[in-house]
């Protein structure tokens, strides 16, 4: 049972619907138990957006702040990690936007360096395709690809979204996230073949 259901006792109440709830009431328990859930694949998340392990943190304590102080404006009509993922993405773009005018196929221009993983104690879809050797060759591929895409391959594949999930999260039209995954999968596919683009 995950740490936000065990939270609450009433079992007709949605996970979505008890969340809503507490964020409105500003309830500290739950942010500590939503957080525990959703702590390892938001910062994942984050640092396969940004590029950058460092800001990802940043990101990430900004995002746990940015959900306390609105927390009021998620309705629970849809899952909580579509919310929570769209309030990251939409201060990862504001904050590049301040730094740097980038665009989202800019995040990772720097592709010296792969990007970091955190520890994650539970397995995930990803991770069960991935050995332990491949992980590294995977990063390598991802970076080589466009930031939308890589977000697609992401958000799909190792979060586990489904397709209208990822439109939530991205602000994009369903056929665009179709087009970015389906792009992405097949510039992934190349240097894992080990042909040439």
């Amino acid at each position: 049972m995950n740490a936000v259901a065990s939270y609450f006792v009433n079992p007709m109440e949605s996970e979505a619907s008890a969340i809503a709830r507490g964020l409105r009431r500003r309830d500290l328990d739950l942010l500590d138990c939503v957080i525990e859930q959703y702590q390892h694949r938001l910062l994942r998340y984050l640092i396969h957006l940004s590029g950058n392990r460092e800001l990802a943190e940043d990101l990430f304590q900004e995002t746990w702040i940015r959900v306390m102080e609105r927390g009021h404006q998620y309705d629970g009509r849809r899952e909580f990690s579509t919310w929570l993922y769209a309030v990251a993405r939409n201060l990862t773009i504001d904050y590049l936007r301040r730094k740097a005018p980038v665009s989202l196929d800019g995040l990772m221009e720097n592709e010296d360096r792969a990007p970091h993983e955190p520890a994650d104690p539970r397995p995930s879809a990803w991770d069960a395709v991935a050995q332990s050797q491949e992980t590294e060759r995977i990063n390598a591929a991802l970076a080589g690809i466009p930031a939308e895409c890589r977000e697609a391959i992401v958000l799909r594949f190792q979060d586990e979204l489904a397709l209208e999930e990822m439109a939530a999260v991205t602000g994009a039209p369903l056929g665009t996230v179709k087009s970015r995954l389906y792009r992405g999968l097949n510039m992934l596919m190349r240097p894992l073949k080990g042909t040439q683009p």
